[in-house]
C-alpha cells in the first residue's frame, strides 16, 4: 500500500513538473477599461506575448470593454504584468465562453494577434556618418517612440540613405514624427533661421542630398517619400504625425520647386500650384501651398484657427465607433476608453476635410467643424495612418520643451491611439465558429 501510495504521490509530482500550467486559468484578460492600471504597458505586455520565442497565443476583444486583450495564461505572463504594473483577470472556460456569447449579439469581435511586428523609426542620426555630416538633436520629442520605450516596445531606426537603400522592406511597421519632407526644413525660417539647430539641420540636410547625387533637399526629400509610398504599396504599414501632410505635398510636387527663394536660394517654378499631381498622394487633394518663407503653414490642409487655450475643448476630437465584424481595421485603430480625446496642438493640427480624398476613411474629427484630427487609408498592399498634432499629452508642445513623462499619463487616451496602430500590424481577422 505505501509503495502504492509512494508511486501516486511521484505521478502528481510530475504531472506538476512538467505541466506547472495545470494550475492556471485557460487565458488571461487584459481589460482596456476603466479597471485598467495602465493603459500604454497593457500594449506593451501583448507585444512581449507576441514576441518569439514566446509567440503565446493572443487576441484583440474589439469593442469588447474598450478594446481588451486574452493572452494565455502562463506564469511568465502573469510575472511580467505584475512588474509592468498591468491589470489582468484569470479567465476560466465558463467566462471565456459567456464573452465570446456577449460579442457574437453584439458589435464586437476577436481578432488574433499572430507576432509581434518589427518596428521602424524614421530618425536622423545622431553620430558622424561615411556619407553625412553629424545632426544635432532635434530640439524636440517624438511622442510615438516616448510611447515605445514606456511600454518597453523595441524598435530600430532609419534615415534617408537606409530608405534609399530598400531597408524597410525589413519592417512592418513605420513612423514619421514631425519631418518636412518638402525641403523646407520645417517651416521655421521666420522664427529660428539664426538658431545654431536650425543651421547645423540645413547643412547637415545639405550635406545628406550632395553625398546623395541630389540636386537640392527638396529633391533628395522627394526621392525618399516615393520610396517611402513603394514600401507601402508592397504592403508596408505607415503611421505619421504632426506633418503628414508634407508627405503628401512632396509627393504631388514631384519635379517642381515649391520652396522659397528665401530658404533654398533658388526661385519656384513658375505657376507651381498648377502643376501639383493629386494623383500621386496617399491621403490628401486640391490643397493650396503657401510658398511665403514667413509663414508656418505648409498649406490649406491644417486647421490655422486654432485656440491656444486647452480648457475651451475646443481641438477635443470624436472617435467615430466602427463595425468590428465588418470594419475590423478602423475599429482596431479607435479602441480606447473614451469616445472624446482632448486635443492637442501640432504644426499640422488637423485636416481640412475639403482636402481629403474620396477614399480616405475619418477616425476621428473635431465635431462642428471642417476638420478630421485622425484619419486612414488603403494603398496597394498596405496602409497609411496620420494623426494630426505632435504631443497628445502636452497641449502646445513647443521648440525645446522637455520630454513628456509617461510615467505621469499611463492612462492617456491619445497615446492608447499611437499605440493601436503599433499593434496593428499583428491582427489577423479571425473566424470563429458558433
Amino acid at each position: 500500500m505505501k509503495k502504492l501510495n509512494f508511486i501516486l504521490v511521484s505521478i502528481l509530482l510530475s504531472i506538476f513538473v512538467l505541466f506547472p500550467n495545470l494550475t492556471y486559468a485557460q487565458k488571461i484578460l487584459i481589460p482596456m477599461d476603466q479597471i485598467q492600471n495602465d493603459y500604454l504597458r497593457a500594449y506593451g505586455l501583448v507585444y512581449w506575448s507576441l514576441q518569439a520565442p514566446r509567440q503565446y497565443h493572443a487576441e484583440w476583444l474589439l469593442n469588447y470593454r474598450d478594446g481588451s486583450f486574452l493572452i494565455d495564461d502562463l506564469p511568465d505572463v502573469r510575472q511580467k504584468a505584475d512588474v509592468m504594473g498591468v491589470t489582468f483577470q484569470p479567465i476560466s472556460d465558463a467566462d471565456l465562453n459567456a464573452i465570446y456569447q456577449i460579442m457574437e449579439g453584439s458589435n464586437m469581435d476577436a481578432v488574433l494577434l499572430e507576432k509581434a511586428p518589427k518596428i521602424a523609426i524614421y530618425k536622423p542620426p545622431e553620430k558622424e556618418s561615411a556619407s553625412q555630416i553629424s545632426m544635432l538633436n532635434e530640439p524636440w520629442d517624438d511622442a510615438v517612440v516616448l510611447a515605445l520605450k514606456y511600454a518597453d516596445i523595441p524598435y530600430d531606426t532609419v534615415w534617408d540613405e537606409d530608405v534609399l537603400a530598400g531597408k524597410l522592406m525589413e519592417y512592418d511597421w513605420l513612423h514619421c514624427h514631425h519631418e518636412d519632407f518638402t525641403g523646407q526644413y520645417g517651416k521655421f525660417y521666420s522664427s529660428y533661421r539664426n538658431a545654431p539647430w536650425y543651421q547645423k539641420q540645413v547643412a547637415a540636410f545639405e550635406a545628406s542630398a550632395k553625398a546623395a547625387g541630389y540636386k537640392s533637399v527638396q529633391e533628395h526629400k522627394c526621392a525618399v517619400v516615393k520610396a517611402l509610398k513603394d514600401y507601402v504599396l508592397q504592403g508596408g504599414f505607415f503611421f505619421m504625425m504632426c506633418t503628414p501632410d508634407t508627405v503628401d505635398i512632396a509627393l504631388a510636387a514631384d519635379g517642381i520647386d515649391i520652396v522659397p527663394p528665401e530658404i533654398d536660394g533658388t526661385p519656384l517654378t513658375p505657376d507651381c500650384q498648377s502643376k501639383l499631381d493629386f494623383t500621386k498622394t496617399f491621403a490628401f487633394k486640391d490643397f493650396t501651398l503657401e510658398t511665403r518663407a514667413e509663414v508656418y503653414e505648409f498649406s490649406n490642409i491644417d486647421n490655422p484657427d486654432i485656440s491656444l487655450d486647452p480648457s475651451d475643448g475646443k481641438e477635443d476630437f470624436t472617435l467615430f465607433e466602427f463595425a468590428a465584424k465588418y470594419d475590423p481595421i478602423p475599429a482596431m485603430l479607435t479602441q480606447d476608453h473614451v469616445g472624446i480625446v482632448k486635443g492637442f496642438l501640432g504644426q499640422t493640427t488637423s485636416f481640412n476635410k475639403s482636402t481629403l480624398k474620396d477614399t480616405t476613411v475619418i477616425l476621428g474629427d473635431i465635431e462642428g467643424s471642417n476638420y478630421a484630427k485622425y484619419i486612414h487609408g488603403a494603398c496597394g498592399r498596405g496602409t497609411f495612418t496620420f494623426l494630426g498634432g505632435h504631443d497628445p499629452e502636452d497641449y502646445r508642445h513647443k521648440v525645446g520643451d522637455p520630454p513628456t513623462n509617461l510615467e505621469l499619463h499611463k492612462n492617456s487616451p491619445g497615446y492608447r491611439l499611437i499605440l493601436n496602430n503599433v499593434l496593428f500590424p499583428a491582427a489577423k481577422k479571425q473566424k470563429r465558429k458558433t
